[in-house]
């Protein structure tokens, strides 16, 4: 959409306006929540082609009208459907080694950059209304249903009989691999972090996860499910008849701007099978603590317990919180020549230099305990296990934590404090406990406040009352005057300003774009060894954990959302139990 002061001085120049009118539509604008641009076309103030051409002469860029115009498949494919639909862009004519776009949004130029690297050509930038694009998107799905009727002829019922023969061809069909390619490409692109392709009983529908949230990004023709299968099932090495046992596998794409792994699982449905793709950016850097998250003095204990030259650091959290990428940037800071550090996980999910990584084997009997007992007898000074799940596991990780070795694992628990009880149900000896343990962090994942489209405003008085209803305020105030966020705990909740995303091209209209870390930093102090020692309760390791500054989850995500890093609703979602 073109921005505000664009459409004023445009409805000025034309003299369709005066000011006074402006302002009255502003102020009805900002009342209804509508874009300016919506308003003026839907009171006919002006029309739309002569808005976006009015619009081209100000900005300085040609205007085309694709009304009618049929472009060449060869030359609309260069930019994948995904990324056309999506940031409202067409590639419409191909001149010696110029490629004509046309946009409705000139300033998007993340999106022309990336089509630039794909295709290799300059980019010639042309504005287009929004209805002429959407207009010519559709000729897309005409290239696209020809296509799918030469899938048709060769499975027209989709149906999982065919040979193995007849699936390898089909896997090497120039429109499967086409649709393959954009799905892998585009959810590259978009910092997906998950591919979901779920077969329904008329369609296949193919979802991403982007920053923790799955959201639709296309639907398929049902025929097109067998071709899709067998391609993925080929690129992941895995056997093209086999539909009725689940198979994992893993492939590589490579070019000048990244190097992705894909973690391929794939289960067998009611409507055929479902494939799940995991991510792993191999060409991105290993981050920081600080740009993980951490506040200054969660970062101080972290830093001086990884210094330690044995005991045992446990990162808690559910499934997809981040902890293994804490534990690889703890072991990033530790990786020196003079330490030899081994791991054992389930899967190795990146590759890191110096690092002796080992994957665990179940089918051979390679466990995390068989891996562990093994690891020992290699001479490492720091070992990482993948995570604790069993008895066994915990008590070879401990004891490995008592003769020496430094020592980093994960666990599966909600918050800090109820790690330590739950290591004493899984059968560990207090003392043990107590004596090995360093460090406890546990985490969560927030989305971040898209800096395009961030804007302040004051919670109301429902956003207070729900507040109030869920945590004790007062000690929240306290711990933000603590932190230095705020200067007195005087100040009404009402007076203090929060901040979300209005929603933008850049973050797909949602208001967020990426990820950070929340953190609560358990510190093994004196006083929580004999509390553990005496076999406390978690309140009572809670109330001992806050006298020593602990600040919770819930606070360190109120610091980030009061600093403009996050919401509070994203705070709330994350950690409300």
């Amino acid at each position: 959409m073109l921005n505000q002061s664009l459409i004023k001085k445009i409805l000025l120049n034309q003299k369709l306006v005066d000011n006074k009118t402006i302002d009255k539509l502003q102020h009805q604008a900002e009342e209804e929540k509508l874009h300016l641009e919506n308003l003026v076309l839907e009171q006919k103030i002006i029309n739309e082609e002569t808005l976006y051409e009015a619009a081209a002469q100000m900005l300085n860029l040609p205007f085309i009208n694709l009304k009618g115009k049929i472009i060449r498949k060869d030359i609309l494919f260069l930019i994948p459907e995904p990324i056309a639909q999506t940031h409202n862009i067409i590639a419409f004519e191909l001149e010696n080694d110029v490629l004509k776009i046309a946009t409705t949004e000139p300033s998007d130029l993340q999106t022309f950059e990336f089509i630039r690297k794909k295709t290799g050509l300059k980019l010639q930038i042309f504005l287009a209304s929004p209805h002429s694009i959407q207009e010519t998107l559709k000729q897309y799905h005409k290239g696209l249903k020809a296509e799918f009727k030469e899938l048709t002829a060769i499975n027209e019922s989709g149906d999982t009989t065919s040979t193995s023969q007849d699936l390898k061809e089909l896997a090497t069909d120039l429109p499967v691999v086409r649709i393959v390619d954009t799905l892998l490409e585009y959810a590259i692109f978009e910092g997906a972090s998950d591919i979901h392709i779920e077969p329904m009983e008329k369609e296949l529908l193919v979802r991403y996860r982007i920053d923790g949230i799955l959201r639709d990004v296309m639907t398929l023709p049902k025929n097109a499910q067998a071709g899709v299968t067998a391609r993925i099932k080929i690129l992941a090495n895995l056997k093209l008849d086999e539909h009725r046992q689940p198979q994992d596998g893993r492939f590589k794409i490579s070019s000048d701007q990244y190097r992705v792994a894909f973690r391929v699982s794939i289960i067998p449905v009611f409507d055929g099978e479902k494939i799940v793709l995991r991510l792993l950016n191999e060409s991105s850097q290993i981050l920081t603590l600080e740009q993980l998250g951490f506040q200054k003095r969660s970062y101080e204990i972290v830093k001086a317990n990884i210094e330690k030259p044995h005991g045992m650091i446990l990162v808690t959290g559910p499934t997809g919180s981040g902890k293994t990428t804490t534990l690889y940037t703890i072991l990033n800071i530790l990786n020196t020549p003079k330490v030899n550090i081994a791991t054992v996980e389930d899967p190795v999910e990146y590759r890191m230099p110096r690092i002796n990584q080992s994957q665990i084997n179940t089918k051979v009997g390679f466990t995390f305990a068989s891996g562990l007992r093994s690891l020992l007898r290699q001479d490492p000074d720091i070992i990482m296990v993948g995570e604790i799940r069993d008895v066994e596991t915990a008590e070879i990780a401990i004891h490995a934590a008592m003769t020496g070795h430094l020592v980093l694992s994960t666990l599966h628990t909600n918050d800090a404090v109820s790690t330590l009880p739950r290591l004493q149900d899984m059968g560990i000896a207090s003392f043990l406990i107590a004596s090995t343990t360093n460090l406890i962090i546990a985490q969560r994942l927030v989305r971040k406040i898209c800096t395009n489209c961030i804007y302040s405003y004051n919670l109301t008085k429902e956003n207070i009352k729900e507040l109030e209803q869920r945590y004790n305020i007062e000690s929240l105030l306290t711990t933000l005057v603590k932190e230095k966020v705020i200067d007195s705990v005087d100040i009404p909740l009402s007076e203090l300003l929060f901040y979300r995303g209005k929603g933008c091209k850049q973050c797909n209209n949602n208001g967020y774009k990426g990820r950070i870390g929340i953190y609560e930093t358990l510190e093994i102090t004196p006083d929580i060894q004999k509390l553990i020692m005496q076999k406390a309760s978690a309140h009572e390791l809670f109330e001992a954990a806050k006298k020593q500054n602990m600040l919770t989850l819930f606070e360190d995500g109120i610091i980030k959302a009061k600093n403009g890093i996050t919401t509070i609703e994203e705070i709330i979602r994350v950690t409300k139990e």
